[in-house]
C-alpha cells in the first residue's frame, strides 16, 4: 500500500493524483489502481502521467464507481498500485508532435519530458487542463476547446513522428492523415482492460498481424498496424 500525497480536482471531472513511493515506469505504461476491498471487482488501469524519484502521478477522469472512489481519496489515505504494465511509446527523434484528446493527454506529459523539442496538440470537449504544465516541457503547445477538433490544427507532414492518445475516432483520423506521407505514428489504445497482464482477453484489439492484447502487447502500437472499426 502507498500513501496519497495529493488528489486534486482540475476540471471536467478530471483529477490529478500524486502517490508517494519509488516507482518504475516508462512513457506510455500504466498501473492498476485500487482503493477498495471487494467492490468494484476490478482494479482500474491508469496511465503514468509523471514519475520522479519519490512519487508517481496519475491524471484520471471519473467514469464509473472505481474512479469515483479514487476521486474521494485525500492526502495520507492509502492506495494499492500494481505495475508498471504494458509496452509504451518508443523514444524517437526528429520533429515530434504529441496529440492528445481529453483524458488521453495523460501519458503524453511524461513523453514530453523525455522527448526534447516536441510540440503538443491538446483537445478538450470543454476547458483545457495541464496546459501550463505542457508549455514548460514542450516547444509549442496548441489547444482546441469547446468541441473543436484538435486534428484541424495539425499539419502532419511537418513532423517525422506523431505520438497520440485519446478517442478512437481522433486516432483513426490521424492515422488516415499520415497516409501518403513520411510521417510515422504511434497510437495508445484505450480499450477496456480487466486484468492488465493479458490473461483475460477483454482488451483484445485487431491488428494486421492478428489479434493482440492491448494491455500486454500495447497499449501503444504503430498506427499503420492497427485495424480500426468503422
Amino acid at each position: 500500500m502507498y500513501r496519497v500525497i495529493e488528489n486534486k480536482y482540475l476540471k471536467d471531472d478530471m483529477y490529478l493524483m500524486k502517490v508517494e513511493g519509488k516507482f518504475e515506469g516508462k512513457m506510455g505504461q500504466f498501473y492498476m489502481l485500487r482503493a477498495w476491498d471487494n467492490y468494484p471487482l476490478l482494479s482500474r488501469p491508469i496511465s503514468i502521467c509523471d514519475i520522479d524519484e519519490n512519487s508517481i502521478t496519475f491524471l484520471y477522469k471519473v467514469f464509473g464507481e472505481g474512479t469515483k472512489i479514487l476521486s474521494k481519496l485525500e492526502p495520507n489515505d492509502t492506495i494499492k498500485l500494481e505495475g508498471p504494465y504494458g509496452n509504451g511509446y518508443e523514444k524517437v527523434s526528429g520533429k515530434v508532435a504529441l496529440v492528445g484528446g481529453g483524458i488521453g493527454i495523460a501519458p503524453l506529459y511524461l513523453v514530453a519530458k523525455n522527448i526534447k523539442d516536441c510540440d503538443a496538440y491538446l483537445g478538450f470537449r470543454n476547458e483545457a487542463v495541464l496546459e501550463d504544465e505542457f508549455k514548460k516541457v514542450c516547444k509549442d503547445v496548441y489547444v482546441a476547446t469547446d468541441n473543436k477538433f484538435v486534428t484541424d490544427m495539425l499539419d502532419v507532414a511537418k513532423y517525422d513522428y506523431i505520438l497520440t492518445c485519446g478517442p478512437t475516432p481522433m486516432m483513426k483520423k490521424l492515422v488516415d492523415m499520415t497516409k501518403n506521407t513520411n510521417t510515422k505514428i504511434m497510437v495508445s489504445l484505450e480499450n477496456h482492460m480487466a486484468c492488465g497482464v493479458g490473461a483475460c482477453l477483454v482488451c483484445t484489439c485487431k491488428t494486421k498481424n492478428g489479434n493482440k492484447k492491448t494491455c500486454k502487447d500495447g497499449p501503444v502500437f504503430w498506427g499503420e498496424d492497427v485495424i480500426f472499426n468503422d
